[in-house]
């Protein structure tokens, strides 16, 4: 042991002080493990978890209106819309089926639009007293399916097409005639009524072509009458919807009868209509509209095996009408010379017809071949030989349809 003690220096480090020896010293505390790192994932996947299912919610049901809240919601929409300033004025009408009109238009904002009267084409906008319960049964009648249908209002048929336009449904509806017009009153020349009335014993096809409103159905349909009361006999009819009233019975100047059946093809196949019309025997064959090859080539048939078939077709002239026959046909099955053959053995004749001018008149074009299939034709030959420069024809017999002179 040192007699001096040591200089001590502060600036030194102190160690640290140690426990008595007999004080307990409390344990250090552990060291979290550390984690073992993850194994690899076996080839087959443990499945899933299920998840808890989601609580269970009851959406509310639509609400399906009777046809009174129908006709009151819509009641209450027109309301609405007229508060709304316009500067389109429009012209408040009576009843729609007193109303002398073609066809309306109906856009989704469901204001209706008519023809004006003033130009080929130009509209107006009109409403009608009872235009509510005229549109709540328009809406009402379309079956969600076929976007053409027969609307009846109040015992007046209307040819409806609903079509889906970028700010919802507009309709097309079509007044339909009360009575079939006299073939007289369509103002047809003189030399072509006469001509149209000789074929009522012929066999063959006679083809009514023109753009959409043109007048095409309701002509056949009064040539139609005029046969049926001239000549009498059995008128097949398949339309899509039926269109001018033709069914009933008439009475011949000789004291015999027409009869006339109206129907539709068959769930909508045209060609099993067609069947069903030739096992009927029919003196008269009516088809609404030669749309696809399987009418165009069921058509040309019946018109080959001694039925007088009438039908319509969308096109611009009387040679796009028969080229889109021909097509029709060659589209069926057989090659274009068999449709060419197939239609110079069943044409009768063509008719090109267009309504213009304010009020509109009927202008016609025409072409026909020779109904004796026995003697020779020229038209038939244009067809086989697969030409159709028919402009020479046409007007030569035009010229002798207006001098009252014979085709053949």
């Amino acid at each position: 042991m040192s007699l001096f003690p040591q200089k001590t220096d502060d600036s030194a480090p102190k160690a640290p002080e140690r426990p008595a020896m007999h004080t307990p010293q409390p344990a250090p505390a552990e060291a979290p493990a550390p984690q073992a790192a993850p194994a690899p994932q076996a080839a087959s996947a443990p499945h899933p978890q299920p998840r808890p299912a989601a609580p269970y919610i009851q959406m509310p049901r639509p609400r399906v209106l009777t046809p009174e809240q129908h006709l009151e919601r819509i009641k209450a929409q027109l309301a609405e819309a007229d508060k709304i300033p316009d500067l389109i004025p429009c012209e408040h009408l009576g009843k729609i089926n007193d109303v002398p009109f073609s066809d309306v238009y109906i856009t989704p904002d469901k204001k209706c639009y008519t023809w004006a009267a003033k130009s080929d084409a130009g509209l107006k906008v009109v409403t009608f007293e009872d235009y509510p319960e005229f549109l709540q049964q328009l809406e009402a009648t379309f079956d969600g399916k076929n976007r053409s249908y027969l609307l009846t209002y109040h015992g007046r048929h209307y040819r409806v097409e609903r079509t889906i336009s970028g700010d919802g449904p507009q309709f097309c509806a079509r007044k339909m005639p009360v009575t079939v017009p006299n073939l007289k009153s369509l103002g047809l020349p003189i030399g072509l009524y006469k001509y149209l009335l000789s074929l009522s014993g012929r066999s063959g096809l006679i083809l009514l072509a023109g753009p959409t409103g043109s007048g095409k159905s309701t002509t056949i349909s009064a040539l139609l009458q005029e046969y049926l009361t001239q000549k009498g006999g059995y008128c097949f009819t398949i339309e899509d919807p039926i269109e001018l009233p033709l069914d009933g019975v008439y009475l011949t100047p000789s004291g015999e009868l027409g009869l006339c059946k109206q129907t539709t093809p068959p769930d909508g196949i045209w060609q099993e209509g067609i069947k069903s019309a030739l096992r009927s025997k029919p003196r008269y064959i009516y088809l609404g509209e030669i749309r696809d090859p399987n009418v165009a080539s069921e058509a040309l048939r019946a018109a080959t095996s001694g039925h007088l078939v009438l039908s319509t077709i969308h096109a611009n002239n009387v040679s796009d009408s028969i080229n889109s026959l021909v097509k029709y046909a060659a589209s069926s099955g057989i090659s274009e010379e068999m449709a060419f053959e197939l239609v110079a053995n069943g044409f009768l004749g063509c008719l090109h017809q267009i309504l213009s001018g304010a009020p509109k008149k009927i202008s016609v074009t025409y072409v026909f071949a020779n109904p004796d299939l026995s003697a020779g034709c020229q038209v038939r030959s244009m067809f086989r030989n697969g030409k159709l420069n028919l402009s020479t024809v046409m007007e030569q017999q035009k010229i002798k349809m207006d001098k009252g002179m014979p085709l053949f």
